[in-house]
């Protein structure tokens, strides 16, 4: 069974213990840095044992990253925005294909026109 793309992984191989904070930076695309000054800091502002719980459930709970998961940086910033919106995402692939679309209509009618340049390059070929 192939891993989802859109789910939340730990990431121990960037991490510093079970790969939590890297985990949830990996997955909404910000700074593993910043994630954790955050979670030292939620836990300094008097959330103590919730965050050490939350910490400590998200590593029992959570699935190691997947090997391979992503084929490149960009695959894994496609995932990023996939996540963080969907809507978004959509319409960036909508556009992508309607651009593509396009193009490949504009070939078409260049080759099936009445091209009588392009049909003596062709005459010449055979």
């Amino acid at each position: 069974m192939t891993p989802r793309r859109t789910k939340f992984y730990l990431d121990p191989q960037n991490g510093k213990w079970k790969g939590v904070c890297s985990g949830i930076a990996e997955y909404t695309g910000i700074d593993a840095t910043w994630v954790r000054i955050a979670a030292v800091l939620v836990t300094i502002m008097g959330a103590f044992p919730w965050t050490l719980i939350a910490y400590v459930l998200a590593a029992w709970l959570a699935d190691n990253k997947p090997y391979g998961l992503y084929h490149d940086k960009e695959d894994a910033k496609f995932w990023q925005g996939v996540r963080s919106n969907p809507a978004r995402s959509t319409r960036d692939v909508r556009s992508k294909f309607r651009d593509i679309d396009r193009r490949l209509a504009d070939i078409e009618v260049y080759y099936t026109s009445r091209n009588t340049r392009l049909a003596n390059e062709i005459d010449n070929l055979r």
